[in-house]
């Protein structure tokens, strides 16, 4: 038995709309422009996926895999990188996509990194902006859903690598 339980707070539906919505946007910004989108391993790539299919502009796909948590809910402040961009990014447009902005330490560090390469642009997406525990000032361009509070898992989402693969997003609460 587990110690927590899955509490549904994003059905499936309210995501592929959001998911939608963002494409629009994207699509529209970046009209007439090529653009590369860099997914953040392991959460994004669910996200990453599903925008892709929704945007008709040309897109080339990457991924970057990035560790900060390790086997807790807490971010350890230390980023490890562990593949980086393998597609020429200088003078490129990047958009870097992530499932979810906590802290903003991970996100943040990573964008500096990728400024080294010299891209033409690098805006982020995010498909959720918690603001909770954020430690550092990061602009998000693309923001699919904000959330205060709550340790979230599903579609992606994960707490020791269980419940990426949930449709929905839910919430961990764990039993006292």
């Amino acid at each position: 038995m587990t110690d927590y339980q899955l509490v549904p707070v994003i059905a499936s539906e309210a995501i592929q709309k959001t998911v939608r919505d963002l494409a629009e946007r994207i699509n529209r910004d970046y009209n007439g422009k090529s653009l590369v989108l860099v997914g953040i391993l392991k959460g994004a790539f669910i996200f990453l996926s599903d925008l892709a299919r929704c945007l008709t502009i040309p897109v080339q796909i990457d991924f970057v895999r990035l560790a900060s948590y390790g086997q807790s809910t807490e971010t350890s402040g230390e980023v490890i990188i562990t593949k980086d961009v393998e597609l020429p990014v200088r003078g490129r447009h990047i958009l870097v996509v992530e499932d979810i902005v906590d802290t903003g330490v991970t996100l943040a560090w990573y964008l500096e990194h990728l400024r080294k390469y010299d891209p033409a642009s690098v805006k982020v997406c995010a498909l959720i902006d918690k603001k909770e525990r954020r430690q550092v000032e990061i602009s998000l361009d693309y923001i699919g859903i904000s959330m205060e509070e709550g340790f979230l898992v599903g579609y992606g989402l994960d707490y020791s690598e269980n419940h990426r693969n949930l449709p929905a997003i839910c919430q961990v609460r764990f039993n006292k």
